[in-house]
């Protein structure tokens, strides 16, 4: 029966010959890269688990190709093809896309050594002409070498796969499987194909490029990938829409809008201004899950579903209009953590490569804290554990890290468990040093799960209501377990929501979406208090930074709110931008290229953009400034 199945063994021989080219190129490549580095490399068996993820983005690659020649197979064995014709289009198909593939990995070699990063769309760029190209390669000796490796691996890969061909499905080709057997096995071959080209048995997060990151070392997180992978991933992300570069204002103008932003004079008279908190003192940032302003006690309504998070702006600084980069939780944990705005409908942490950004976590972990992000559902949801590896943490804690009997359901564990397990973190950190720790809820997320055996008893009975009482009684859960621990009196905490949601329909821009709650908490060090000035999600890591006396080099957007005052807030909705002034809110709807101002205060729907446009065109000026600016600063 073996020998019967030899077409389909030949697929697998094809396969694992495969990988081990693979695998000879990630050795080789990083051979050379440990040959040029000054500082030396000393994995341990840190190494083994990025061949591991190796092993795994090259099977993905490897099941993309294998894929038409597995069907034609298929095919074969339905019809009783068994003409060498039809069999040598399916080899050469493979050999043909493995060799495309190897030139990859050959390229990515002095790539990656120049770049540190994996071959990727901007590696074109470099090839615009080709006489250029060639001169390069003749001209550069090592060029020369990779190129040559190439065409050594070539021939041998084409001679290897002849022999395989030849002695594994030539030299069986009138052998023949029982129907059955026959569909069966190749069904079985296809159901493995995709799991492979999925790179993972769950049904949420496929294989993305931050599934290869694993630790803080930089390296080793990038060598898991292949270059086919990375480069075709960031084919893909360069023609979405999402991702073209804005061309809101002309560069010079954005120019123009940063040297007035960063003119804003320092008011030394506000309450704030002087509040300062000791050298070392520990920082817990916590990003609440759609927990719109609307939801708490600073509703316009009155009605507020939080009383625990209530309690706790009672004793902060607490920012009445404090407002969310987006709508989205990618936009809320880059502009929290990197004080920088969302880019529309750009997604803020995916990108291949990785973008690398200079933020909060950063700068802590440059003063001497340990840097943990802490998460409830699987770290590879939204590319988060790549980002947060590649930007400043030293570790990034998920579903993975908590016992499955406390996963109940798609979002992993609920809030409460996540900040049992944040807690005992913070209890075994401590005692190293000071500690960073960014912690991201996730219960009030459909499908709404909420835990049993919890001293909670929910007033409301509709159930997205009910969601809330329970991620606030979370949030007491955390502060009550925090109170007790002797490093308590020695943190400051930050809460604020990564997007808020949509709770009324006066405007095409829902502001319930991007009005949030943010408070800094430090009994005894900040004196609890109200702030109506204007807020935004960029301005948090360098207002954390200014109490800490640290120094942000300038990297973010945001400014420190203790001593400056906001002439706007600044928001987007994917295609729409908003801003507002306190009184008046502008939103710019991108698509229609439009403009209308309302007064958002008196919840009036009266457009007022043709009464007042000097005002509604400087309000458009400064985002659009400001957005374009951030752009040029991430590329």
């Amino acid at each position: 029966m073996i020998r019967k199945a030899s077409r389909y063994n030949y697929l697998v021989c094809i396969y694992l010959a495969g990988i081990v080219v693979f695998t000879l190129f990630r050795l080789a490549e990083t051979a050379v890269y440990g040959s040029m580095s000054e500082t030396g490399m000393n994995f341990g068996g840190s190494y083994a688990h990025a061949l591991w993820n190796g092993f795994r983005f090259d099977t993905a690659v490897s099941c993309y190709m294998l894929a038409l020649p597995l069907l034609m197979l298929i095919a074969g064995e339905v019809a009783h093809i068994r003409k060498r014709w039809y069999y040598s289009i399916a080899h050469y198909m493979l050999m043909v896309l493995y060799t495309v593939g190897f030139f990859a990995c050959a390229a990515d070699i002095p790539y990656f050594c120049y770049f540190f990063q994996r071959l990727d769309a901007a590696s074109l760029g470099l090839t615009d002409s080709f006489g250029m190209a060639a001169s390069m390669i003749v001209s550069e000796p090592m060029y020369v070498v990779y190129l040559g490796v190439f065409v050594v691996v070539s021939v041998g890969w084409w001679l290897l796969g002849r022999l395989i061909f030849k002695r594994v499905l030539l030299s069986n080709l009138d052998e023949r499987l029982p129907m059955g057997w026959g569909i069966g096995i190749g069904v079985v071959l296809l159901a493995v194909g995709f799991v492979g080209m999925r790179g993972t048995l769950s049904g949420k997060s496929p294989l993305r490029t931050g599934t290869a990151y694993f630790c803080n070392d930089a390296f080793l997180n990038q060598i898991g990938l292949n270059p086919v992978f990375t480069f075709m991933k960031s084919m893909e992300e360069v023609g979405k829409s999402a991702n073209q570069p804005l061309a809101l204002m002309d560069e010079a103008e954005a120019e123009a809008v940063l040297a007035e932003w960063r003119a804003i004079p320092i008011d030394s008279t506000l309450a704030e201004a002087h509040l300062r908190l000791e050298e070392g003192t520990n920082v817990v940032l916590v990003l609440m899950e759609s927990m719109s302003a609307e939801k708490t006690g600073l509703s316009r309504t009155g009605e507020s579903l939080t009383r625990h998070l209530d309690s706790l702006m009672a004793r902060s600084m607490t920012f009445t209009e404090a407002w969310s980069a987006g709508i989205h939780t990618h936009n809320g944990i880059y502009s929290s953590l990197y004080g920088h705005p969302a880019l529309l409908a750009r997604h803020m942490i995916k990108g291949t490569p990785i973008p690398r950004m200079h933020g909060l976590p950063h700068v802590l972990k440059e003063a001497g804290y340990r840097t943990t992000f802490f998460m409830t559902h699987q770290e590879d949801y939204d590319n988060m554990r790549g980002f947060l590896y590649q930007n400043g943490f030293d570790r990034v804690v998920g579903q993975s890290d908590y016992p499955s009997r406390e996963v109940v359901g798609t979002w992993g564990v609920p809030d409460h468990v996540m900040f049992n397990h944040l807690i005992e973190h913070l209890d075994s950190t401590a005692a190293q040093g000071p500690f960073f720790a960014c912690a991201m809820t996730c219960s009030d997320h459909g499908p709404y799960i909420i835990p049993e055996g919890i001293d909670l008893k929910c007033r409301e009975t509709d159930r997205k209501r009910a969601i809330v009482e329970y991620a606030d009684w979370a949030i007491g859960h955390l502060m009550q377990l925090a109170s007790k621990r002797p490093w308590f009196r020695k943190t400051v905490f930050v809460f604020v929501a990564d997007h808020g949601a949509r709770m009324d329909a006066l405007y095409d821009m829902a502001l319930s979406y991007n009005h949030v709650p943010l408070l800094f908490y430090a009994p005894g060090r900040i004196e609890p208090h109200v702030v109506d000035r204007l807020a935004q999600q960029i301005d948090i890591a360098p207002t954390m930074l200014g109490m800490l006396g640290l120094d942000d080099s300038g990297s973010m957007l945001g400014i420190d709110l203790r001593n400056h005052v906001r002439p706007y807030a600044y928001f987007s909705a994917d295609d729409k931008i908003g801003v507002v002034d306190g009184e008046m809110l502008m939103i710019y709807r991108v698509k229609q290229k439009n403009t209308s101002l309302y007064r958002y205060k008196e919840n009036s729907t009266d457009d007022l953009a043709g009464e007042y446009p000097e005002r509604a065109a400087a309000m458009r000026r400064h985002a659009f400034g400001l957005t374009q600016i951030s752009q040029r600063m991430r590329k």
